[in-house]
């Protein structure tokens, strides 16, 4: 459903000008908007399993749809006043569009919102004409309801516009981070690949003691899995390529206690305990996303571990918003430990790339420094956002997941997830993360 002003002037109904039905129907329209609002707001609210409040989350916005509603009437009406040279209505149809694109909707559900629009007002149009006295002709009748289709055309193109306009800023904004990671990632692993073929090369001289040997085996080998660790965090994040709605989720608890089985020898072996409490929400979550967020959090907070505390912990808690304003909720996730933190003037840097916080005080400790960076980025995919608040009793690092619009009500019960206390996490290999 595309107009343009031009194609309006073109298909403009001259001969039918001055019709009085049609002036009756905008009559009964302007009426009628408010009660017209609300169906379509129960039939967007049924539609995308979504809060009426929700669907516009403010007075303002909701006063938006009878102001639409208004200008479709003037121009049934009086089809030379064109639509798309009404500011106050062509803004209204913008801001929608931005709404919609703030609570995630696709393509297909915007054009079906105005569809749906489209048919409650050629519905009620239908049910009203019969009681309207007026004389009109067939092709008068038809003029109006063709008036009606181009007057829901112009306003959608508008909404549409904006929209598609925000999603190419976004998909622009993701494909300049891309081009920086790829270029990062290429430098950092030209160096370990470098560092490899040297260490290589010197011990096939075969000129030195047995402790020099040993010391280019371990660079050899330490590198190696920095590059392993590496690519297979790459491998983690292609995974989240595909629509968030097709991906597979979990109950979060869920999610949590399978990150903290994978990390549990590597916790044991650091002396970490893993705390995940029983009242974790039973909201969904995307399990790709959540359990690669959570594991170089957890891992960085085991490998970062004080070794001069007699007690090492780390926890986990989440929470899901209700905010006030009709915004989409969002599961907060919490990651606080009492390690060795990271030193103020690194802070400014935390979620950077290759960004690694103890590297020139403590070089036994392994790792890629893209835990962090990956965090961001995933996070920031889904909407979410990632950050860290530094103590006295420790540091905190949080990252948020906007929820899907299907759980925005209360997740269904689920059986309590122990708490697990594991002196350590596992296999993951995004143990090899750094901070």
């Amino acid at each position: 459903m595309a107009a343009t002003r031009e194609s309006l002037t073109a298909h403009s109904d001259v001969p039918f000008e001055n019709c009085t039905l049609a002036k009756a129907l905008a009559e009964r329209m302007r009426s009628s908007s408010e009660d017209l609002t609300r169906r379509w707001l129960d039939r967007i609210s049924a539609r995308v399993k979504l809060d009426p409040n929700r669907i516009f989350p403010t007075d303002t916005l909701l006063d938006h749809v009878p102001l639409l509603i208004l200008g479709i009437a003037d121009y049934i009406e009086n089809p030379e006043k064109v639509i798309l040279s009404e500011v106050p209505i062509v803004a209204k149809a913008m801001e929608l569009g931005e709404l919609r694109f703030s609570q995630g909707f696709d393509e297909y559900e915007l054009l079906k919102e105005y569809e749906i629009f489209g048919g409650i007002l050629f519905s009620f149009l239908s049910r009203v004409v019969d009681s309207i006295e007026e004389p009109c002709s067939r092709g008068e009748l038809l003029a109006c309801a063709h008036r009606l289709y181009l007057a829901v055309a112009l306003i959608q193109q508008a909404t549409l516009t904006h929209y598609l306009s925000l999603v190419k800023e976004r998909l622009n904004e993701r494909e300049q981070r891309l081009r920086g990671f790829n270029r990062a990632l290429s430098h950092e692993l030209r160096n370990l690949i470098g560092t490899i073929a040297g260490a290589a090369e010197i011990l096939e001289l075969g000129t030195f003691s047995p402790e020099q040997q040993r010391a280019m085996t371990s660079m050899i080998i330490r590198n190696s899995t920095n590059m392993k660790a590496t690519l297979e965090n790459l491998v983690e994040l292609s995974r989240l390529d595909e629509d968030v709605r097709q991906s597979r989720h979990i109950a979060l608890p869920n999610a949590a206690a399978e990150v903290a089985r994978q990390l549990r020898e590597s916790a044991r072996a650091h002396g970490v305990e893993i705390r995940l409490p029983a009242d974790l929400p039973t909201i969904n979550v995307s399990a790709a996303a959540f359990e690669l967020c959570l594991s170089n959090l957890l891992a960085n907070a085991i490998k970062y571990s004080d070794p001069s505390k007699d007690k090492r912990w780390v926890e986990v808690r989440a929470y899901v918003t209700a905010p006030d304003d009709g915004a989409q909720a969002e599961t907060v996730v919490e990651v606080h430990d009492n390690g060795l933190g990271v030193p103020e003037a690194k802070r400014a840097s935390l979620f950077k790339r290759f960004f690694r916080a103890h590297e020139e005080s403590n070089r036994e400790i392994d790792g890629t420094g893209l835990g962090l960076s990956i965090v961001h980025e995933t996070v920031t995919s889904l909407g979410g956002k990632a950050w860290a608040d530094f103590r006295e009793d420790g540091t905190t690092f949080f990252f948020t997941m906007p929820n899907r619009r299907s759980e925005d009500d209360a997740a269904p019960a689920l059986a309590n997830v122990p708490a697990v206390k594991a002196t350590g996490l596992g296999d993951r290999t995004a143990e090899d993360s750094a901070r």
